[in-house]
């Protein structure tokens, strides 16, 4: 076959120019990406920010704020003041306007009028009938307790009763139909879930604030028997004794102290874990008290321990082991329970 021929054979089967694409107008290109932002949306796992977004507290706040209530308290203390006294030798006029002067301020002390002091802190409903949460240190030692609710209204409260080693307080309001908090699980927390704080810091009442859970089982030098729940949560002055609540809108603790260098927040804040504040409530509320077991207990080396014959996991020490100095509880309820000293019942 010819060249020429040939040539004019392959240029009929492949053009050397393919007919021009058709273009994509705008509308088109903004529907494919829509279609494709929710195939994406589809494909990520439920749990993705990207697919949920940042949380909406709204409706958690609007349900809950108005059972959480500030609380005000007050304080009277009688105040001195001091008086100087006189050399013995200086002679007071027994008599008339100089000697009431003279005796006022140069023997003894003289009582003033009643000094008050004011202190905030927060506080939620439990029960529709008044019952109150919050924490020992708003209320101890308070002459009086003005509790306001959301809607303004204010009613002076009645301290149940206290427990100072977990730092909480129960109160009473006479009033009925009273909004109540959901009472949730602190245990089923994880690390990095998103908690909400409502309270009053600085008399600022329904103050919202949020933040993660930093950790679980936290324990203080000065606190033995709570289990902290740490978080990030903006704490100050008037949060003490307020709601902490999980994403469901339960209320999973109950904000009781910062840690801070300067006073003020830190990004270190402490709560306790609502069933330990609940069990704490109910005993109170049952027995007017919160009872607690003791165990003593006494170092003893190896060496010591085979001098003395105290044989590892045993139930009883021999008579020469010191007896253990601070165990504290029921006699009779320790007996039944098997404990003894000395290897006799206790």
């Amino acid at each position: 076959m010819p060249t020429q021929s040939l040539q004019g054979c392959i240029h009929g089967v492949f053009p050397s120019r393919c007919p021009p694409c058709p273009k994509l107008d705008d509308v088109t290109l903004v529907v494919w990406l829509r279609v494709f932002l929710v195939l994406l949306a589809f494909l990520l796992p439920p749990g993705s920010a990207y697919s949920n977004g940042l949380p909406d507290f709204t409706e958690l706040v609007e349900k809950n704020a108005p059972a959480v209530v500030n609380i005000s308290t007050v304080y009277r203390g009688k105040s001195r003041l001091e008086r100087y006294h006189l050399p013995d030798n200086v002679p007071i006029p027994e008599e008339g306007p100089l000697g009431d002067l003279f005796r006022r301020f140069f023997d003894g002390e003289e009582e003033l009028a009643p000094e008050e002091v004011e202190s905030l802190g927060s506080g939620f409903i439990i029960s529709p009938d008044g019952y109150i949460l919050t924490n020992h240190h708003v209320v101890d030692g308070a002459d009086e307790i003005l509790v306001r609710l959301n809607n303004r209204d204010a009613y002076e409260a009645k301290l149940v009763g206290s427990d100072e080693a977990s730092d909480i307080a129960l109160l009473k309001v006479e009033a009925s139909n009273l909004p109540v908090v959901k009472i949730g699980d602190s245990r089923k927390l994880k690390i990095g879930a998103w908690v909400l704080a409502i309270g009053s810091p600085f008399g600022f009442e329904s103050t919202v604030t949020a933040g993660i859970v930093s950790a679980k089982g936290r324990s203080l030098p000065s606190e033995n028997y709570v289990p902290y729940i740490q978080t990030d949560v903006a704490i100050n002055p008037g949060n003490s004794g307020g709601p902490l609540f999980n994403m469901d809108g339960e209320v999973v603790g109950v904000n009781s102290q910062i840690f801070s260098r300067s006073g003020g927040f830190m990004g270190l804040s402490f709560a306790v874990p609502i069933e330990l504040a609940m069990n704490v409530v109910r005993q109170i509320r049952d027995q007017g008290h919160v009872s607690r077991g003791y165990l003593g207990v006494l170092r003893c080396p190896p060496w010591r321990a085979k001098r003395r014959r105290v044989v590892p996991g045993s139930r009883e020490a021999t008579r020469d082991t010191r007896r253990a100095e601070g165990a504290k509880g029921d006699p009779k309820g320790a007996s039944e329970r098997g404990v003894q000293s000395y290897g006799r019942p206790v």
